[in-house]
C-alpha cells in the first residue's frame, strides 16, 4: 500500500448510535457490537496521536419533516427512532466523544450530503479518510462514494464496519475496493499508525 500521510488523515466513526446497536430497536444491525473493540482500538491511537476524529450520527426532528422519503414508513413504525435530544440518537457509551471532538449531524445516508463535513475536512487540510461504523451497504458506502467523488483518499476498515450479514459485508467491501477505496483490517491500520512518525 502506498504510504498515507496520516498527519493529513481523519478518523470517521459513523452511526454508532443506540438506534442501531440496541437489540430491541427495529433498526438494530447484527454484528454491530462486534466492531466496537476494533473502532475503540483505532480511536485510542487517534486520540493518543492527537489526530482529527469526527463522529457522524443520524438524527431527525420529532415531526419527521426532515426524514428521507424512503424511510418514512420505518420512521412511523419505529415511532420516530433516531430523534434529536433522545437516547436513540446518542453515540454509545463505549465510543462516547470527548468534549472537544467533532460531531456531524446527518439526515441522509451519506455523511457529506447536506452537512458541513467537507468544509470541516478542508479546513483541517485532510486528504485521507479512515472509515469505520455501520452499516456498510448504506451509510458507509454512500459516504465512501461521496468521499471518492470529492477526491479524498479512502481507507475502509473491514472489521470496524458492519452489515446485517457477512455476505452483504463482503460484497460491499469488494465493490468499494473496485471503486478505489483501500480495504484494511484493524490490525493492519493500527500497525501502520504505530510505526508512522508524526
Amino acid at each position: 500500500m502506498k504510504m498515507v500521510d496520516f498527519k493529513r488523515s481523519a478518523l470517521l466513526i459513523i452511526d454508532m448510535e443506540y438506534s442501531f446497536l440496541d437489540s430491541k430497536s427495529p433498526l438494530f444491525v447484527d454484528f454491530g457490537y462486534e466492531i466496537v473493540p476494533s473502532i475503540k482500538k483505532i480511536l485510542n491511537i487517534y486520540r493518543k496521536k492527537k489526530l482529527p476524529i469526527i463522529f457522524v450520527k443520524r438524527e431527525h426532528r420529532k415531526s419527521g419533516i426532515d426524514i428521507d422519503k424512503t424511510r418514512i414508513k420505518i420512521f412511523k413504525k419505529s415511532k420516530g427512532l433516531i430523534l434529536e435530544n433522545d437516547k436513540s440518537s446518542e453515540i454509545i457509551d463505549d465510543l462516547k466523544p470527548l468534549k472537544d471532538e467533532i460531531i456531524v449531524i446527518k439526515r441522509r445516508w451519506s455523511s457529506f450530503f447536506g452537512t458541513e463535513l467537507d468544509i470541516l475536512l478542508r479546513r483541517l487540510k485532510i486528504k485521507n479518510l479512515i472509515i469505520t461504523g455501520i452499516q456498510t451497504p448504506n451509510c458507509i458506502r454512500a459516504t465512501v462514494y461521496d468521499a471518492l467523488s470529492l477526491d479524498y483518499n479512502v481507507i475502509v476498515i473491514s472489521d470496524a464496519t458492519a452489515s446485517k450479514t457477512e455476505e452483504i459485508q463482503k460484497n460491499n467491501l469488494f465493490d468499494m475496493e473496485n471503486l478505489g477505496a483501500k480495504i484494511l483490517t484493524t490490525d493492519e491500520i493500527t500497525n501502520i499508525l504505530e510505526k508512522f512518525k508524526f
